[in-house]
């Protein structure tokens, strides 16, 4: 074919249309103060729809830059380098306009922003960086002296309760950290509630791994939420601290004071805190360090066995007030932390000493769901208790060279605690006729040493990917313990007549050692660019002893009779070997880790008392998968699962018995056997900078075959009497789903959120009574939702809102099971207004609802009002003298509902309640520089 002069013509036209069609940008970056070139600033253009990527560049050597093969629409041109405050600005390319034109951008460095609105842009508030959220804390508004806690309510997805309890991503965070280290332990209250606000540069949220998982990159299934809290570099030499004191009606009072000297890498701390409103200074997720005396042994998933408390050792407490009951708390602290030598150097210790006293009373309704009819308790428990406890840490990291390092951590715990308790309780026959009534005291003295040292060595071999690293453990826990008990039970008849009567009155003493060594070394070797290789080895041994006495009253008034029943002498030695194979395959957006865990334990468990031997060999598995797959540097999605074989306990398998509750006792079973449990993690999470969208989900479900079970026999007393079987045609599971999402109403200026969860259980119970034996299902689910809406203006107002509707579901397949069917409501709100002449009025109030049911036939209901007026002196507005009311409509009771296995059950209890009270706070501060602020 023959190419004409106008077919030619045509062609070139249609070039020319179409090269027309091609739109581009161009501009050069430069410094308004030093006038020079931006080398290497990265330009992003994103769409203004819905701020994804389009195409993004590097400034040339010129500080030049130009884009092309761009389509038609409307974007944005974000233009960032570090240590500069971000440019943004609108733009639109048409057929009118295919070129767009920047000029010379201007860019201003973050230190030298003035108060007023010095250019058009925002810094970006979160960035995801792999499996770390960072929040931006100069994208969030804060007032002067504002703590850490008040930032952190400002980031979307995380949350922190009035206790100060910290949950993100609708998971709890136990750990917050200080520039990666940890500050004062891992007590998260002593960080959020005393650092300022306005020293913090970023906070980071992520999973913590452990510290051989994250030197090898290999995932060891170790994980917990972490918060790091990175300081800005001004803010790390001088001085800073805390004063405040307050006196209140009803004897209510609370003094703290924290100090804090800041120079460059060295940090020193320390606080004290005395008080009886609830604040103990803490950790609420201190329970090891402030636990109950150990009276009980278990398996863990290795074969390990630890110790564990029971009722009459005031395992209720945690080691932070729980709301149960009145507490009196006095704590203190010091903390110091220094690197040198360029880092090749770095020490972190603390020392805690405390005491803690909680009074109260805890009322509970139980009915007991029985083939025979339907049994309803009540017990009424007044308690005493009292702890003080002393705590050191050391940790020394030193670099060996430039391939290895090696971590040695020291601590020790000293504990005494005292425990009184009394209970009166009472069972009614479904006619309401009285079956049985007890009258029992408990009480407990004991006295508790730990000691654990471990050691950590990795080393980076020659091969890169190649590594070796070895963590040894060593731990002591040793136990002393004793107590009464006094006890009187009587049992009735269908026609009220007194039948039998039960006394109980004994010394009982406790003395528990136990001594445990682990092991593991881990290498890996990279097979290619994507797949590493770990392979492991670890021994465990475990000596421990348990000895327990009890002791009958005789005539002479002496506890000196000797009760065989209820003691035991127990020596326990074990020994494991474990070995594990992972395979870790990394590319582009994708991350996988396989493997399996395998384990070998001997168990040996000998009687002095009958100079008996039981001996038992068994292995444990544990698989586990983990996939990750990031979209984008805003988005990722992860999805895990993890099995692991689990042990009978010792008190399954022979228990030791224990008779503090004469109306429930255990009964061995030497022919369990062990269960698998499986469990399924799936995560997302989803940050659209500019319209400051964030979407998040998390889920669980975990099943477990051939499962443990509780087989309860009831008599005709009333008693029960407790057993662990094996159900190997039934599978109980449980699952757990929270979604939640929030957006800036830019309109308004407003923060809009959606929170959705769910979470379920299935569990089962074969229970005999009088006249047949039946396999109970319980089921177990609910339901909430919540909307929640917060306004900042800035010196004016804020307030916070949040709440929404629940529907629980608690059913049990016995045949004289109720409706135990409901719907609830929770509510929350607070607000602050600031007036002329620095004075802050600030309300906030809590709103629960709990349902009546057919078991439960009313319904409950509190709405907890707290409200305070403030005046601030001095031109830092860091002196602040209050007036504030604690629960003025006098309504804060506690209470909870729960089922356990064909038994559905009702808790009340003593808390604080109102009281007005004085405060004065002054913060002080002298540090080497001030920090900037942008709008």
């Amino acid at each position: 074919m023959k190419l004409t002069s106008l077919t030619l013509l045509l062609m070139f036209s249609s070039m020319l249309l179409f090269a027309q069609n091609q739109y581009s940008i161009k501009g050069a970056v430069v410094d308004t103060a030093a006038t020079y070139k931006m080398v290497n600033t990265t330009i992003t253009v994103l769409n203004q729809k819905d701020s994804t990527l389009v195409k993004y560049t590097r400034a040339t050597p010129e500080g030049t830059f130009a884009l092309n093969n761009l389509k038609a629409g409307k974007f944005i041109l974000m233009v960032t380098y570090p240590g500069y405050a971000d440019y943004i600005e609108d733009f639109a390319l048409d057929s009118a306009k295919s070129t767009k034109d920047f000029g010379n951008i201007s860019v201003i460095l973050k230190a030298t922003l003035l108060e007023g609105v010095i250019i058009q842009g925002k810094a970006a508030a979160i960035k995801i960086k792999g499996d770390t959220t960072e929040f931006n804390a100069a994208s969030f508004t804060i007032q002067p002296n504002d703590k850490v806690e008040d930032l952190l309510k400002q980031l979307p997805g995380i949350q922190v309760d009035k206790d100060g309890k910290i949950t993100a991503q609708g998971q709890t965070v136990p750990k917050v950290l200080v520039d990666g280290e940890e500050f004062f332990g891992d007590d998260p209250t002593l960080v959020t509630k005393n650092l300022r606000a306005d020293m913090v540069d970023k906070v980071q949220l992520y999973d913590k791994k452990s510290d051989q998982a994250t030197f090898t990159g290999i995932d060891d299934g170790e994980k917990t939420k972490t918060i790091n809290i990175k300081l800005k570099e001004d803010k790390k030499n001088g001085y800073f601290g805390k004063v405040e004191g307050g006196l209140g009606t009803d004897k209510f009072y609370k003094s703290q004071a924290m100090f804090n000297a800041f120079k460059g890498k060295q940090k020193f701390s320390a606080y004290g805190i005395s008080g009886n409103t609830g604040q103990t200074g803490l950790g609420w997720g201190d329970r090891d360090k402030y636990g109950g005396s150990s009276n009980n042994m278990e398996f863990s998933d290795d074969g390990g066995i630890y110790f564990y408390g029971n009722n009459d050792d005031f395992d209720s407490f945690d080691g932070q007030y729980n709301g149960q009951g009145i507490p009196s708390a006095h704590s203190g602290g010091l903390h110091y932390e220094n690197k040198w030598d360029s880092d090749k150097h770095a020490i972190n210790s603390n020392y805690k000493i405390g005491s803690i006293g909680v009074e109260g009373t805890r009322d509970n309704l139980t009915q007991n769901n029985l083939s025979t009819g339907v049994t309803n308790s009540s017990s009424h428990q007044k308690f005493d208790n009292l702890m003080f406890r002393q705590k050191a840490d050391f940790t020394y990291t030193i670099k060996l060279d430039t391939t290895s390092t090696l971590k040695i951590m020291v601590d020790g715990t000293l504990k005494n605690s005292k425990t009184r308790d009394n209970f009166i309780s009472s069972t009614l026959r479904g006619d309401n006729s009285l079956q049985n009534s007890t009258d029992r005291e408990l009480s407990n003295d004991g006295d508790q040493k730990l000691f654990n040292a471990s050691a950590l060595w990795t080393k980076k071999l020659k091969k890169k990917g190649r590594t070796l690293s070895v963590n040894v453990k060593q731990a002591v826990n040793e136990n002393q313990t004793e107590g009464y008990l006094n006890s009187t039970s009587e049992f009735f008849n269908e026609l009220g007549d007194k039948t039998q009567t039960e006394s109980v009155n004994q010394f009982k003493t406790n003395n528990t050692h136990n001594q445990t060594f682990n092991s593991n070394i881990t290498y890996t070797e990279p097979l290619s660019k994507t797949i590493t290789l770990a392979l492991s080895y670890g021994l465990g041994i475990n000596n421990s002893n348990s000895d327990r006495k009890s002791f009958n009253q005789t005539a002479s008034g002496a506890y000196d009779e000797l009760d065989r029943e209820f003691s035991n002498n127990f020596d326990l030695d074990q020994l494991s070997n474990q070995g594990g194979i992972t395979f870790n395959y990394k590319k582009n957006k994708s991350t996988i880790n396989i493997g399996t865990k395998v384990s070998d334990v001997k168990f040996q468990q000998f009687d002095a008392y009958t100079d008996k031997t039981f001996k038992r060999n068994f292995t444990n598995w544990n698989p586990q998968f983990t996939y990750q797959y990031r979209f984008s540097q805003q988005k990722s999605l992860y999805f895990g699962y993890y099995g692991n074989t689990n042990q009978p306990s010792i008190d399954q398998i022979q228990p030791i018995r224990v008779n503090t509750d004469p109306l429930n006792e255990t009964i061995g079973n030497p022919n369990l056997k062990p269960s698998f449990r499986s469990g399924l993690n799936l995560y997302y999470n989803s940050y659209k900078i500019l319209s400051d969208q964030y979407v998040y989900f998390s889920s669980s479900y975990s099943f477990t075959t051939n499962p443990i079970v509780n087989h309860t026999t009831t008599d005709r007393l009333g008693k029960n009497f407790y057993q662990s079987i094996n159900l190997s045609d039934k599978s109980p599971y449980n699952y757990y789903f929270n979604f939640g999402t929030s957006r800036k109403i830019k309109p308004i200026d407003m923060s809009v959120g959606l929170n959705l969860s769910s979470n379920g259980n299935v569990n089962y119970t074969r229970v005999t009574d009088t006249v047949r034996t039946e396999l109970n299902t319980t089921k177990s689910y609910g339901y909430s939702g919540s909307l929640n809406i917060s306004k900042y203006k800035e010196k004016k107002y804020d307030f916070r809102i949040s709440g929404g509707p629940s529907y629980n579901v608690i059913s049990s397949s016995s045949r004289n099971s109720t409706n135990n069917k409901g719907w609830g409501f929770q509510g929350n709100a607070n607000f602050n207004i600031y007036l002329p002449g620095k004075i802050q009025i600030g309300s906030d109030g809590n709103y629960q609802f709990t349902g009546k049911t057919q078991t439960f036939n009313e319904d409950l209901e509190r709405f907890i009002w707290n409200a305070s007026i403030t005046k601030k002196f001095f031109k830092q507005d860091n002196l602040r003298v209050s007036v504030s009311g604690n629960d003025l409509l006098n309504q804060n009771v506690g209470f909870s509902r729960y089922a356990s296995g064909n038994m559905v059950n009702q808790n009340s209890y003593t808390t604080i309640q109102r009281y007005f009270m004085c405060t004065i706070s002054w913060d002080f501060s002298k540090m080497g520089g001030s920090a900037p602020t942008k709008k």
